[in-house]
């Protein structure tokens, strides 16, 4: 018998103040929430909360993914142009991929809302570990509801971007995303 293991999916908060306890981190909940709003498969959240420091960003991610094994690896806060504001700089340091159409359709879907969404820096990169695997990092902004905005909007190509660079599958809840692949001939 085959033994399966449940995927695993980084969550990366990136808040000087919350990571102080200045207020509590409602990104982190709110990324994992909706995650297993819009994904039907069973996944273990692997959460981390740092300050707005590249350095340890980095190692966060690369932690998550070539560590821990995550597919998927989300990141909230620390997309602005505020000078602390460094998450898109140390992800695109540990990417092997840039996917820079994850963060156009993000912004895109963000400007129909707010006219600052411009001003966000949401990138994504794939990051291939020794065996071949990959994974795939997502940057989202700071704000709990452009999170879930800007998620709905890239959901359909997450998990056959996950196909693609060997991650294991992960089915999409139809009732509220469907994710896109191609039919097999």
């Amino acid at each position: 018998m085959a033994m399966t293991t449940t995927p695993k999916i980084g969550v990366v908060t990136t808040s000087d103040r919350a990571s102080a306890g200045v207020y509590v981190d409602e990104g982190t909940p709110e990324v994992v929430g909706v995650l297993r709003e819009f994904l039907a498969t069973p996944f273990e959240a692997v959460c981390r909360l740092v300050p707005d420091d590249q350095p340890l960003i980095e190692q966060r991610l690369i932690e998550l993914i070539d560590v821990e094994g995550c597919a998927l690896v989300v990141t909230t806060g620390g997309t602005g142009p505020a000078l602390r504001d460094v998450t898109v700089e140390a992800t695109l340091k540990i990417g092997h991929k840039a996917m820079p159409g994850f963060g156009e359709l993000m912004r895109k879907v963000s400007l129909e809302k707010v006219p600052t969404a411009i001003l966000s820096r949401q990138e994504a990169v794939v990051r291939f570990r020794g065996d071949g695997s990959g994974a795939l990092v997502v940057n989202l902004p700071g704000s709990i509801k452009s999170i879930r905005e800007c998620l709905i909007a890239v959901m359909p190509a997450i998990p056959y971007c996950i196909d693609l660079i060997g991650g294991p599958l992960l089915e999409t809840n139809p009732d509220v995303v469907t994710a896109f692949r191609p039919k097999k001939k």
